[in-house]
């Protein structure tokens, strides 16, 4: 299992400007308490009407949601910049509440959602699901492009559908309460963690918002209004004191965070020190409820050495730089942990390229606290420390740390996830791709902390040959991550919202890595173990996730209207703007 993470202090923590007392926290509780019969014995069907019901109050919001999130991360919403609130704010929001409609009008019609879009059963047994593309359009606007889910070893074809969307299949389900602890990261993350509480689990919710993105708050309070409305949802604002009062209360039965592994095993081991350790040791929480988690990562990104054309290493250096520059670097899926071939003769031509694109991406505003504490205390003192453009007062650098030892069991960027402008590059010996997949997989596994996501980049060439194609494979069945994307960035499973996203079920509430449990997983798949997305080494038009796409903002606008209301027609605009990217 992967090293724990360790902690480092935050000079800035989040503070909300919305705290709700104790009363209105109370309230909130009683008001869904109160509904909780109703909305377990509420008809499927009504449950489907009531998603489809909010695309109007979804698309009101959009534009003053984009705008808000810009003025909060220092954006221009104007520009292209305002492509990652479109992209990673409304447009996964409004793609998972329709797959999550057509999924329950599915149970409505026919008792259970369909089985993905395809299964194989491999040789092996292990059953693998096609999650994405989930329709016809995706398979248009996402040529090449699939994700399998695997289920753990041992699940049946007739254990798979029979334990799909179980919760719509007890006879006599209890009403439950949950508290969501919403991120303060990507306005998504809140509203889609409510839904797969409220329409995957049966339970209806108190969402708290993170002081660090609470001011989308109010855009979801309206556009989900039908749930609030009829009192299976509430919003409520605060910070630690508010989260903790929540989740002690006696009219919470559940709890989901996604967040920090330090602020899970607070609520659920208590403060640091021997009592906590006592009680894991003796598998005796404080927390009494059942509680799922998504908790970040140090998320690796493995380069098969390969033969790799100019223009390939460019694609990727791209891809690699979209991936740290996004959101600030802000993200639980950024690509943190760059592992490499000492023996590539590419190595230093990629990170060259890679250097260029960082010089060109504009300085961020560092908006979430803590970000520069722990970019000085992984940055002081190392040997080679690569910077890129010109920071700011409230800005950080692009930064790359590199030749880190693969074999430096202490090494804090092992075991710190940065969650700033920060990515770090270490080498292994083997030069041999199989046996470097190998390596690399090892060193995935048992030195770095989570168990998230990863990206594989592999040369198409090498998995014509059948001894790099099986250690491929190996490697892809071995890595304890919830989501390995090959050659593209693991944030599509995120956006994707058909496959299940999570930290892999290795994870243990004692050494709880990236948390337990998962959302989105609108096919309502049950005993998953990971997912695999899997896309060209190259793609053209440029994909509207990269970084240098200026046609992005515009792309971004038009994929929520295809969301929300899909049409062949639709298309062609998409391609448009796409190829002007």
């Amino acid at each position: 299992m992967s090293m724990s993470a360790q902690a480092v202090a935050m000079s800035a923590p989040a503070v909300s400007t919305h705290e709700s007392p104790h009363q209105a926290l109370d309230k909130a509780i009683a008001e869904v308490s109160a509904h909780a019969e109703e909305w377990t014995r509420l008809d499927v069907s009504e449950k489907a009407r009531l998603l489809r019901s909010l695309f109007p109050r979804l698309a009101a919001e959009a534009e003053g949601w984009v705008r808000a999130g810009c003025a909060a991360k220092g954006l221009n919403p104007d520009d292209v910049e305002s492509a990652e609130e479109w992209l990673a704010g409304v447009d996964p929001t409004v793609r998972n509440v329709r797959l999550l409609a057509e999924s329950l009008e599915a149970i409505a019609a026919r008792g259970k959602p369909a089985l993905g879009h395809g299964l194989e059963q491999r040789d092996d047994g292990r059953l693998e699901i096609e999650v994405f593309p989930a329709s016809m359009l995706d398979k248009l606007q996402f040529a090449g492009f699939t994700a399998r889910t695997f289920l753990e070893p041992g699940v049946t074809e007739e254990q798979a559908r029979e334990r799909q969307a179980s919760w719509y299949a007890r006879k006599d389900p209890r009403p439950s309460v949950c508290a969501v602890l919403g991120a303060g990261n990507v306005s998504s993350i809140p509203p889609m963690d409510v839904f797969y509480k409220l329409f995957a689990e049966g339970r209806v919710c108190v969402l708290k918002m993170n002081p660090v993105n609470e001011w989308v708050g109010p855009f979801l309070e309206r556009a989900l209004a039908p749930l609030v409305e009829r009192g299976f949802l509430r919003v409520v604002y605060g910070g630690g004191q508010a989260g903790k009062y929540l989740v002690e209360h006696a009219g919470i039965d559940d709890v989901h965070i996604t967040g920090s592994d330090k602020t899970h095993d607070l609520i659920v081991w208590g403060p640091p020190g021997p009592e906590r350790e006592r009680r894991k040791k003796a598998k005796d929480p404080v927390l009494k409820k059942s509680i799922t988690s998504e908790l970040g990562n140090v998320s690796p990104v493995v380069f098969v050495p390969g033969p790799y054309s100019e223009s390939e290493l460019a694609f990727q250096a791209t891809s690699m730089a979209s991936m740290i520059t996004n959101n600030a670097s802000f993200n639980c899926n950024a690509g943190k942990m760059m592992v490499l071939s000492k023996k590539w003769p590419q190595r230093e031509r990629f990170l060259a390229l890679l250097g260029e694109r960082l010089a060109r991406a504009r300085p961020r505003k560092a908006y979430y606290p803590g970000a520069r504490d722990r970019y000085q205390e992984l940055t002081a003192g190392r040997a080679r420390v690569e910077k890129y453009g010109e920071a700011g007062p409230d800005a950080l650098p692009w930064t790359v740390i590199r030749d880190l030892d693969p074999t430096d069991k202490g090494e804090r960027a092992f075991s710190t996830e940065p969650f700033c402008a920060l990515v770090s590059e270490v080498s292994l010996d083997e030069a041999d791709p199989a046996a470097f997949l190998a390596q690399a997989t090892r060193f995935c596994n048992d030195t770095l902390w989570g168990t998230l996501n990863a990206a594989i980049t592999i040369h198409p060439s090498q998995e014509k040959d059948p001894a790099i194609a099986a250690a491929l494979a190996k490697a892809v069945d071995e890595l304890r991550y919830g989501s390995i994307a090959i050659n593209h960035w693991p944030a599509l499973v995120y956006a994707l919202t058909s496959p299940p996203w999570g930290g892999h079920p290795s994870s243990t509430l004692e050494n709880i890595q990236s948390g337990l449990g998962w959302v989105h997983n609108t096919f309502l798949l049950e005993g998953i173990e990971k997912t695999v997305l899997r896309g060209p080494l190259t793609v053209s038009p440029k994909p509207v996730w990269f970084f240098d796409n200026k046609m992005a903002h515009q792309v971004g606008r038009k994929l929520v209207s295809m969301e929300a209301s899909p049409s062949f027609l639709k298309l062609p605009g998409i391609v448009l703007s796409a190829l002007r990217g």
